[in-house]
């Protein structure tokens, strides 16, 4: 039972989705702090020094449509930095794939093909 979740657990995929997670959460955060940091004194700026709020009632029920438009503005750009950051890069490296066109690795660095050399000559020897 238990050695099944371990193996589980061990896959790649499950560790990456944890990693994914977490940096999502702290880019979420970093997103608001801006949002809160910038965009609403810049909202403010705009609309003469008010602030970006404001209700409406129908019955007993009241709407917050200032709080929506905020939310709707950090999610706007959130997205926006998700798409240039993340997805666009992704997407034009998929596309030289495609076409045969990657671009080569860089060439190890002269520790490494020292490190290779004495490994190799250790192999020779052992």
């Amino acid at each position: 039972m238990f050695s099944g979740f371990r193996d589980f657990i061990r896959r790649g995929n499950v560790i990456d989705l944890a990693i994914g997670v977490v940096i999502g959460a702290a880019f979420t955060t970093l997103v608001t702090q801006f949002g809160n940091s910038f965009l609403k004194p810049l909202i403010q700026l705009v609309s003469g020094g008010k602030k970006v709020s404001g209700t409406f009632s129908i019955r007993e029920a009241t709407f917050d449509y200032g709080a929506f438009l905020t939310a709707l503005i950090v999610f706007l750009v959130t997205a926006a930095a998700l798409y240039y950051v993340v997805v666009a890069p992704m997407n034009r490296m998929a596309e030289l794939r495609r076409r045969g066109q990657e671009p080569d690795p860089a060439p190890p660095s002269e520790e490494v093909v020292l490190l290779t050399e004495i490994r190799d000559e250790l192999r020779r020897r052992g």
